[in-house]
């Protein structure tokens, strides 16, 4: 994994905006309907071709394929893995279940979240190796006919698909969430052994207290939350710790986030996972205060750094200004080599979903690539 020797290194959460017609194959093969498979792939190469392009015309130095052949970060994994079926609808989350006029308006500007959220309804395992296979030969090519640092790709953790599919099959969380892990192992090694960075998306050590897992007191939750780490820390036995990141948040909509777990009691968690990189919230107004978390956790010796210097739930463009001050507060405290810029979450989480102009987008990875070469002339 490259860090920051002489200076501070950009890269982001993971999905980025889709064009328009591949959003629209995507939703309609999520949903079932009839979509022309080989016109879904060629879009999608296309889509990881522009998209890592435009990447590294923005000066980003980790790049990645923006999820283009995902129509969500976390429910992607039911049309590779067998064992689920049908559809089950979310529970309200805690922050905005009582403001139905916002969450009204809010959908007025996003669009309806149509994602389909499966149930494990039997015995999982792989199932189709061939859309992995398909996502590292196009980020592969795309990289070839590019100048970045490194390439990264996304998968879900084990702890992160309960969050959004839920279990009624296994005996019990625990079962289920080792099933998954044992079926995605494979997953993960496939795409070190391709030459990329892993990033395990990991939104259920935080998000899933006031959204998925919201009837666990805090306690029990945070229990929850290490027997994750340790499912995926032995899912990633053979993945070295230098080629994987974590990244964690408290879920990538614009709302009241007031019931959103505290990260200092989150912390201790996330740094016993086995990433070297910890891919951190850290710019929205709900988490920017908590930089003073590493002011009482010690960031091991064995780690960096990626917090969010994005807000990846509005349109404002960050200041560079803005975003050096906040590289330049990290670095002060874990060591500048140990920085490297990100966003908070992704600028497309859902295929079909969002309120991220695309082009507004790019404005604020470029606003970061800014930021970032103004922090390392004060840095070094």
């Amino acid at each position: 994994m490259r860090t920051s020797q002489d200076r501070i290194l950009t890269t982001h959460v993971g999905s980025l905006p889709r064009p328009l017609e591949l959003r629209h194959l995507l939703v309609a093969k999520d949903k079932g309907e009839p979509y022309d498979r080989a016109e879904l792939e060629r879009q999608t190469r296309d889509a990881v071709l522009a998209i890592v392009r435009r990447q590294a015309a923005t000066g980003v130095d980790i790049v990645n394929d923006g999820e283009m052949s995902k129509p969500g970060y976390s429910t992607y994994v039911a049309d590779r893995l067998s064992g689920f079926a049908g559809h089950e609808p979310a529970k309200a989350r805690l922050d905005t279940r009582d403001h139905p006029s916002f969450m009204a308006a809010y959908e007025r500007m996003t669009g309806a979240n149509v994602a389909r959220r499966s149930v494990c309804v039997g015995p999982i395992a792989v199932r189709d190796r061939e859309p992995l296979n398909q996502d590292i030969a196009n980020l592969r090519d795309a990289l070839a006919q590019v100048s970045v640092a490194e390439g990264f790709m996304t998968a879900a953790s084990p702890g992160l698909v309960p969050v959004f599919q839920n279990n009624r099959h296994y005996p019990s969380h625990e079962a289920y969430v080792e099933a998954i892990a044992a079926a995605m192992q494979e997953e993960y090694e496939a795409i070190v052994e391709a030459g990329f960075v892993l990033q395990l998306d990991c939104p259920d050590l935080a998000m899933a207290h006031h959204t998925s897992f919201q009837d666990l007191n805090e306690a029990d939750f945070l229990k929850r939350a290490a027997f994750h780490v340790e499912v995926l820390n032995h899912a990633l036995r053979n993945v070295p710790a230098d080629r994987c990141r974590i990244h964690i948040c408290w879920g990538n909509y614009e709302g009241p986030h007031d019931h959103d777990i505290d990260f200092a009691k989150v912390a201790p968690i996330l740094v016993k996972a086995k990433p070297m990189a910890l891919v951190v919230e850290a710019a929205n107004p709900r988490h920017a205060h908590e930089w003073r978390v590493w002011q009482d956790v010690k960031l091991p010796d064995d780690k960096i750094l990626i917090p969010g210097v994005l807000d990846t739930s509005t349109n404002y463009v960050e200041h560079p200004e803005l975003i050096a001050e906040r590289l330049c507060r990290f670095a002060d405290l874990v060591g500048r080599e140990r920085v490297i810029a990100g966003s908070d979450c992704g600028f497309g989480t859902f295929a079909g979903y969002g309120k991220l102009d695309p082009d507004i987008s790019f404005k604020k990875l470029r606003a970061m690539v800014e930021g970032a070469a103004l922090a390392s002339k004060r840095l070094w």
